[in-house]
């Protein structure tokens, strides 16, 4: 009966338990869309090469390196000030601010003031949000 009773929690990993069962939910549902319309997604490289000749590669493959930087620099900085959430929230502001700024059609200061105040509103309040009434740690 003590084993029922006791929980223990690895900090190390703890964070990684939804995000890997989101992540095979989601690879779960993708093969099962796969497997029931492989004849359509065959047939559709047409339409595909031509999206890809006509597709913003530099906003694209801007916002593909801006996400690989945003998440490969959270964890490093947060373990700067560990189960603050503050590596969430240092990483976040700029990655918001520079996203927002490289889809935005306008970079003049009258569209980039709206980006740089949700840039800053937006994580402080989720972190705030996650951190004191949620008592959730972020990264």
């Amino acid at each position: 009966m003590g084993t029922f009773t006791r929980v223990t929690i690895d900090f190390d990993t703890s964070h990684l338990l939804f995000p890997t069962i989101v992540s095979g939910v989601l690879a779960l549902l993708g093969l099962a869309i796969l497997i029931r319309d492989r004849r359509r997604i065959a047939g559709s490289a047409a339409y595909w090469r031509g999206v890809l000749a006509r597709m913003d590669k530099m906003r694209f493959l801007g916002t593909l390196g801006l996400t690989l930087v945003y998440f490969s620099l959270m964890v490093p900085i947060g373990d700067f000030w560990p189960n603050t959430g503050l590596g969430f929230l240092i990483c976040s502001v700029p990655f918001v601010f520079a996203t927002g700024s490289l889809l935005s059609h306008d970079r003049d200061l009258k569209s980039l003031l709206p980006i740089a105040a949700i840039s800053l509103t937006g994580p402080t309040f989720v972190w705030w949000l996650f951190t004191y009434p949620l008592f959730l740690t972020l990264p």
